[in-house]
């Protein structure tokens, strides 16, 4: 991730002062990448630029969004491309087929779940 971020912040966003980040709790969507992928001066200085939220671990909205990329993956993104301008071009037709459509998500994953899986967390009474 040192390298994604170094890239991120050095090319893509080099005129901004802070890039706010909501990842996932992967072990290596941390500072820490950055301290084992350049020298501490380096790192510092990306670090100092990164604002970083971490979601919560269950129940993440990245979980659904990841889950929507893959359909758009499959749905739209399957064959090869020769220029960026067809990409954009399908996949906001594909998109605006999708919020015309106002296709959900169906998330599966009940309260009652959720009370069994984090019963360690409620208060012995």
């Amino acid at each position: 991730m040192g390298a994604f971020y170094q890239k991120m912040l050095e090319e893509r966003y080099a005129d901004d002062d802070k890039e706010v980040l909501v990842i996932d709790n992967l072990n290596t969507h941390n500072i820490t990448s950055l301290y084992l992928a350049f020298s501490p001066d380096k790192a510092r200085r990306l670090a100092n630029r990164l604002e970083i939220h971490h979601t919560p671990k269950h129940g993440s909205w990245l979980k659904v969004a990841a889950i929507e990329l893959s359909v758009l993956k499959r749905q739209c993104l399957s064959t090869r491309f020769d220029c960026i301008e067809k990409i954009r071009e399908k996949v906001s037709v594909w998109n605006n087929d999708r919020n015309n459509r106002q296709t959900t998500v169906d998330w599966q994953f009940k309260t009652d779940d959720v009370r069994i899986i984090l019963k360690r967390l409620y208060p012995k009474i």
